[in-house]
């Protein structure tokens, strides 16, 4: 299949799944007890009928059903009569107005998003520029001292929560002072920074966040490496190699490495999910303004539509993951073709 081909199946794949995602959070905060208006109706000194006009106003007196529908009708067509192209008002992509921060939801998914979509990208490249350098240093020296110490760092990182870890790093960045202990940016950053300070201020806010949530991703992509790639060290094709004169370095990374490497892209997919997780966890306990802490907070605040765009661009982000990895399989293994037997 070529590749224009597989990303319209994927997209055709990707519809069902993200309307079931979207519809299962819609029902399922509409069945917890409350919503937004409920501390007001709290409040003796609100009256009751300045409360209803709110919920009259934000939709909250509508069956959930009917707001569902409607909130779906603004994703794909917009609030005209006629579609209407998104960066137009009232045009499509209306994921609807934040109820606590008065804002369109679509607004505030970009800023917050791009922030996730950063931090996980620097985890993912973290992980792998270190997990895959000491599996295979494991594998070349197996039962050496770089092995064992590989091993049991890769243990600690697995079996050391994320959140733990959070914490760790915030008291480490306080008592040090050589890192912010919140945000990804300094105040001055967009005011009187240079394009070099830019950087450096922004590579200085991610350094102990990407730590912290690539930590267990490079134990398990470390581990996976070093068993793999002793696998494949024993392989029939490694030895013809070996006799063909080749020398070890060739034989390492020409052959071996391209080899074992196939079911890490595979496990990187499935990754996806677990770096969505875990930056959520990391970004609330490290004050960082991300896609998660927004999520956490809008649940709390019962902000409905806030809630469910960023459920529905979270799960997007998972579809895209796996994609991404079956297209780097089958670009490294020309056994797998696009829509044949590729993972994820």
């Amino acid at each position: 299949m070529s590749l224009p081909g597989f990303i319209l199946r994927r997209l055709a794949q990707a519809v069902p799944v993200l309307l079931a995602a979207s519809f299962l959070t819609f029902f399922l905060i509409n069945q917890s007890p409350g919503n937004y208006l409920t501390k007001l109706k709290l409040n003796p000194q609100i009256s009751l009928e300045h409360i209803q006009r709110e919920e009259r106003r934000l939709g909250l007196d509508r069956p959930w059903i009917v707001s569902y529908g409607l909130w779906l009708k603004g994703i794909v067509w917009g609030d005209r009569a006629e579609w209407t192209p998104w960066w137009r008002p009232g045009g499509c992509l209306n994921f609807g107005y934040s109820f606590a921060q008065k804002r369109p939801v679509l607004e505030i998914i970009g800023e917050r998003a791009g922030n996730t979509l950063l931090l996980s990208l620097c985890a993912t490249f973290f992980a792998w520029g270190v997990g895959l350098p000491l599996g295979i240093l494991a594998a070349r020296r197996q039962y050496g001292w770089v092995d064992k110490s590989a091993s049991a760092s890769a243990f600690v990182g697995i079996s050391m929560p994320s959140v733990f870890l959070a914490l760790l790093a915030v008291y480490f960045a306080k008592v040090t002072g050589w890192f912010p202990t919140g945000g990804l940016q300094d105040v001055r950053h967009w005011e009187s920074f240079t394009l070099a300070q830019k950087g450096l201020d922004r590579a200085r806010h991610l350094a102990l966040p990407t730590i912290v949530l690539g930590s267990s991703m490079t134990a398990i992509y470390m581990r996976q490496m070093r068993g793999h790639l002793l696998d494949v060290l024993r392989a029939d094709f490694v030895r013809t190699a070996r006799a063909k004169g080749l020398s070890e370095r060739a034989v390492l990374m020409r052959h071996a490495v391209r080899n074992a490497i196939n079911p890490l892209i595979t496990l990187f997919g499935y990754s996806i999910s677990d770096l969505l997780s875990g930056a959520f966890l990391v970004e609330v306990v490290m004050s960082l303004p991300g896609l998660g802490r927004t999520t956490v907070e809008a649940f709390f605040a019962k902000d409905l539509f806030l809630v469910n765009a960023s459920v529905l661009v979270a799960t997007a982000l998972l579809v895209l993951g796996n994609a991404i990895a079956d297209i780097l399989l089958a670009v490294t293994d020309p056994r797998i073709k696009l829509g044949g037997e590729a993972g994820g």
